[in-house]
This record gives C-alpha cells, sequence and structure tokens, in this order.
C-alpha cells in the first residue's frame, strides 16, 4: 500500500466514524435536520465563494456548530459539507481528506467550548483552524501527488501554501468576529429543544 492510499484509507475512516458516532446520537430527528441544515448552508456558501480561493464559511459554520451542539454534531456538519459541497465543485481522493479536516474543525470546537465562549478566544481559534485545515490537505497533497512523502516535503509544501492558509484565517477571523457568538447563541436556543426531561409526579398519599 502507498503513502497515498495509507492516508486516503484513515482519512476516509475517520470521516466515516464520525458520521456513524453522530447518527447514533440521541439527539432525535429535530437535531439530524438542524445539522444536515448547517451542512447544507456551509456547502451552498462554500459554492457561492469557490472563485475566492480559502475564503468560505464552511470552517465557521463547523466551530459554531460543535461549540452550540456538541463535538458530534459539528464533525458531522463539517463531514456533511464537504461532501455536499464537492458534488457541485467534484468529488476526488480530497474529499475525505476535506470531511477529515473540517470534520475535526467542529469536533475541536465541541470539545473545547468551555475555553472558547469569549470572542476573542473563538476569533483566534477561527486563526488556527485556517492554518490547521491547510497543514491537513498538504498531507493529502504530499502523500498523493509527492515528490517525497517526509518532514522535509511537508514544510515546502505547507511553505509554499501559506498565503492561501492566511487567506482561510483571516476570513474565518472575519466571519467569527462580526457573527461568531450571536450564531452560537441561536443554535444553542434550539439545541435546548432537543432534550426533553420528564420529572415523575410525585403522588403524596
Amino acid at each position: 500500500m502507498t503513502a497515498a492510499q495509507a492516508t486516503l484509507a484513515v482519512a476516509g475512516l475517520l470521516a466515516v466514524v464520525s458520521l456513524v458516532a453522530w447518527e447514533r446520537s440521541a439527539g432525535g430527528i429535530r437535531e439530524v435536520a438542524l445539522v444536515a441544515t448547517l451542512g447544507a448552508a456551509a456547502a451552498a456558501g462554500r459554492v457561492l465563494f469557490a472563485a475566492i480561493p480559502s475564503v468560505q464559511p464552511v470552517t465557521t459554520i463547523c466551530i459554531c456548530a460543535g461549540l452550540a451542539l456538541g463535538p458530534r454534531a459539528g464533525a458531522a456538519v463539517g463531514a456533511t459539507a464537504a461532501l455536499v459541497s464537492n458534488a457541485y465543485l467534484g468529488q476526488g481522493p480530497w474529499t475525505p481528506w476535506q470531511m477529515l479536516a473540517w470534520g475535526l474543525a467542529g469536533a475541536s470546537a465541541g470539545f473545547a467550548r468551555r475555553l472558547l465562549r469569549s470572542r476573542r478566544a473563538l476569533v483566534a481559534f477561527g486563526a488556527i483552524w485556517g492554518f490547521a485545515f491547510g497543514a491537513i490537505m498538504d498531507v493529502y497533497q504530499l502523500a498523493t501527488f509527492g515528490p517525497v512523502f517526509s518532514v522535509d516535503g511537508f514544510v515546502v509544501t505547507h511553505a509554499r501554501a501559506l498565503p492561501f492558509d492566511l487567506a482561510h484565517a483571516t476570513a474565518n477571523v472575519a466571519l467569527l468576529a462580526v457573527a461568531g457568538p450571536a450564531v452560537v447563541r441561536l443554535l444553542e436556543r434550539h439545541a435546548r429543544r432537543f432534550h426533553v426531561e420528564f420529572i415523575p409526579e410525585v403522588v403524596r398519599p
């Protein structure tokens, strides 16, 4: 098995595991509908801004979904957005990697939700993921097209892609600074409706 095949298999497996874990969660049909809507909205935004390299709302929506709905929903939004948008932009061996990268952005936001309550922390997190997403895709690029799958090769590949990563990080910062907290609050209000707790009535003699 080549490096390209091995890394593609790992990325695809992790993306599938995240979707299965979310599908088995206890959110119910309403959470499924909301996650599907968020994934479709992120995909539409990516297609709309496809003419501007690395500038799209996908990462921002994944982060907000993870913060408000939890890591499993955040991962599902990211994976769905990549899969649906590539139906228009073109499917290929990069699709599982994009599903994985955006899924990890949403999941990590869910796990770190207690640290991301301030606008400043949220913006910084978005900036980090602008570069982290690029680094993950650079691994795919190097493993698939070479020339050498090595640390030195990664450094060179990543350095060449820095302008695109900077554009991605800048777009994340702008979107999260303007709309991030409001979107998170909106999604949290919807999330509270997913979970209903039944308290048995106490019958007194």
